[in-house]
């Protein structure tokens, strides 16, 4: 499969097919990697990292990704960057098209890395906008597959905040590999219904489904996955907290949910994950709201069915993939 000059925006521009290759292709190149098979080859490539949002495993992620094909990177963060602010998005692609084989993009609006792939003349890939992530869905595809043997037909739960980069493309992802999706959250945190319809006429096409639900019982019964994701974000004001913690509490992952659950079913959360008080925002909803753990318990993100730090390992493997595959 040739996907050589695509960027890697959204799932949504990219087939079953081709999101399977990517996921395949990571399989063989974490194989490589654990045997210790060299297989630098995009030697002499340069590509830029533009994180308008700082992130430990996106960073990390790229970096090491193309540390092993070979490539040289260089990290623009939040102040080093002018996008958008002295240059135009579009003179800043086309002046890192000229220099940069690839260029990776985390930050805003989709409609910036949409943007630069539009102007950069080289691949662009998105490291998460406001949105989407898909990178973590390749991951996200990969732990599943490592773990339950398949990625069809799975019973795929999402519980908390689903209307944004996570449980849009959660949803899409789904929906386009054949999973049984489910979002279970208070209807206010439903996704966008113009992308419920698109998720759903894709699940019509693959053998999936899509349901939005706000009752935990009827998510998690027969569950092969529950995935949670943070509710709160440093910055944003107390009155945003204080509304999504009362709104979202009934969804908090708990041993509980996992009772109704499959025997095999795992436990997944793209991280960073508040399930303590070893954090800034965990010992500020502590003091605030008298929550020592938010979106997961300890209990369970600690317990014997989470596979979160295979998942975190897994961004690794699959940028490697989108990279490879987009530039050899």
């Amino acid at each position: 499969m040739n996907l050589k000059g695509r960027s890697f925006l959204k799932l949504m521009d990219y087939s079953p097919e081709e999101i399977l290759y990517l996921v395949d292709l990571a399989a063989d190149l974490k194989d490589k990697k654990k045997r210790g098979i060299a297989h630098d080859t995009l030697r002499g490539r340069n590509i830029v990292l533009i994180f308008e949002k700082t992130s430990t495993r996106t960073r990390c992620s790229f970096e090491t990704a193309a540390f092993d094909l070979g490539m040289n990177v260089t990290y623009l963060d939040p102040s080093c960057s002018q996008i958008g602010k002295k240059e135009s998005i579009a003179d800043t692609a086309r002046v890192l098209g000229r220099m940069y084989d690839g260029i990776e993009y985390r930050g805003y609006g989709q409609e910036i890395v949409e943007d630069l792939a539009r102007y950069a003349g080289v691949p662009v890939w998105n490291g998460l906008t406001n949105e989407f992530h898909p990178t973590q869905m390749l991951a996200d595809m990969l732990t599943l597959r490592e773990h339950l043997g398949e990625i069809r037909g799975i019973k795929f739960v999402y519980m908390g905040d689903a209307r944004y980069n996570m449980g849009n493309s959660l949803m899409i992802t789904c929906g386009k590999l054949g999973l049984d999706f489910v979002a279970c959250t208070d209807p206010a945190f439903f996704p966008d219904q113009k992308l419920v319809d698109y998720a759903k006429s894709e699940a019509a096409r693959s053998g999936g489904s899509i349901t939005l639900t706000s009752d935990v019982d009827a998510a998690c019964t027969g569950a092969d996955v529950i995935y949670t994701d943070v509710w709160v974000s440093m910055g944003e004001p107390e009155e945003a907290w204080a509304e999504r913690i009362s709104a979202l509490k009934p969804y908090q992952v708990r041993r509980e949910c996992f009772d109704k659950a499959n025997e095999r079913a795992i436990f997944m959360h793209c991280l960073p994950a508040f399930h303590d008080l070893n954090t800034t925002i965990g010992k500020q909803v502590y003091e605030k709201f008298g929550m020592s753990e938010i979106e997961v318990t300890d209990e369970v993100f600690e317990g014997p069915r989470s596979v979160v730090f295979d998942e975190a390992e897994n961004r690794m493997h699959t940028i490697k993939a989108v990279m490879k595959a987009t530039l050899e």
